[in-house]
């Protein structure tokens, strides 16, 4: 089963119905440690692909580096909108790289990785605190990258620091 699949199955099935709030994923932290481990090995991975090309059109990644003191000043809302940016961003840059990627090595990682952001993407729309839905009109700070490995980077970076400190912070409203 693909771990996209797996990911989003999971988090459907441990949604609270008032709230829609990923419970498990939140409360148990050895799924967002897996996950971590999983954009890790991806990174690996592709660093170990051979004849990677320069992406002839620069992949536009979000910037996912944060101050954590400036991180738990924000609502939660606002950090979900903020990550929903960046993974937007960042599915848009995979779509584009894999118009570019021919070599399989590259094209199978490129996929699982799709998979795995746009999995977090969908599940991060499914609950909100605020009335109304997320809209598609963020404009995240970015960088242009040239190298492959550079989106990978930027996944991994994204999981192992917003999406886990904002799963953090939601276990402490969620998992009493």
């Amino acid at each position: 089963s693909p771990p996209g699949l797996l990911l989003l199955t999971s988090f459907l099935l441990h949604v609270k119905e008032d709230r829609a709030s990923p419970t498990r994923l939140v409360c148990d932290n050895r799924l967002i440690q897996k996950y971590i481990t999983e954009a890790k090995d991806m990174e690996t991975r592709v660093g170990q692909c051979q004849a990677l090309p320069v992406l002839s059109c620069p992949a536009v990644l979000p910037l996912v580096d944060f101050t954590l003191q400036q991180w738990k000043s924000k609502l939660n809302e606002t950090k979900r909108r903020e990550i929903l940016c960046d993974l937007a961003l960042l599915v848009g840059a995979v779509v584009g790289a894999q118009g570019q990627v021919s070599e399989e090595c590259g094209a199978r990682q490129l996929s699982q990785l799709y998979r795995h952001a746009n999995s977090f993407f969908l599940l991060l729309q499914t609950f909100s605190w605020e009335a109304g839905h997320w809209e598609p009109s963020c404009s995240p700070h970015s960088m242009e990258q040239t190298h492959i490995t550079s989106i990978f980077l930027t996944y991994r970076q994204l999981v192992q620091g917003k999406l886990r400190f904002f799963f953090e912070d939601l276990a402490k409203v969620l998992c009493k």
